[in-house]
């Protein structure tokens, strides 16, 4: 058994529960509010643009130049590919002006990329290539999970067909691949805190669809009802 094999092992409960989350059989059946993935959107634009800065960071760990120029141009093509998209979700969702200078992270979208800096800042890049691995990982998954889905709206069409396609299944799997190579050569105490940056990182990917699905904010914005003095 792998490095990464027993990753998904211990996680195998959280990522049932990501793969059959309302939100994404919701995206699969097509009938997921569009004012829904329009906050998702949003969420996941600005996790984007810090995990593509975390694989930059990631870059600057490896001693191998070439699995620094690797994570480089993933760190690149990864946002480019993926925002591209985003894009036109965003279109399409006529997100706006107004609503970036409203914009703000919800709770986990801000607490999940604070743990891939957090996971990079370790010095390790083992522990920083565990921790961005399941954001690629159950992507890839639930491309392939859903790739026969026929929803109807054609936005979930292509957020489907995004994850499905060859190139993320094959830039996935280059990520567990170095994943495994690198705790080939790590002690037993590295690869648990390997393991640790995993484990957190699929729990907040699980989060993240709940955090969208409720459209999440800050406590400070909720709205709090008085309890009854009947």
């Amino acid at each position: 058994m792998s490095f990464t094999d027993t990753l998904r092992e211990v996680t195998a409960k959280s990522w049932e529960q990501s793969i059959k989350h309302p939100f994404v059989k919701g995206i699969a059946k097509g009938d997921l509010s569009l004012d829904i993935f329009k906050y998702y959107i949003l969420q996941d634009i600005y996790y984007l643009k810090h995990y593509g800065k975390v694989h930059a960071l990631a870059a600057t760990l490896a001693e191998d130049f070439q699995v620094t120029a690797m994570l480089a141009d993933k760190a690149k093509k990864t946002a480019q590919a993926e925002l591209t998209v985003h894009k036109q979700h965003a279109e399409i969702l006529n997100i706006t002006d107004t609503d970036w200078d409203h914009f703000k992270p919800a709770p986990t979208a801000y607490a999940y990329t604070s743990h891939l800096y957090r996971a990079a800042a370790s010095g390790s890049l083992g522990q920083a290539i565990a921790a961005m691995l399941p954001c690629y990982w159950l992507y890839a998954d639930i491309g392939k999970t859903y790739q026969n889905a026929k929803p109807t709206e054609k936005i979930y069409q292509n957020w489907i067909a995004t994850y499905a396609s060859d190139w993320f299944q094959d830039s996935t799997n280059e990520q567990i691949h170095l994943l495994n190579q690198i705790a080939a050569e790590s002690t037993e105490k590295e690869k648990e805190k390997m393991k640790e940056q995993f484990i957190i990182a699929k729990e907040y990917e699980l989060a993240f669809w709940e955090m969208s699905y409720t459209k999440e904010n800050w406590f400070s914005d909720r709205h709090w009802h008085e309890p009854s003095m009947a």
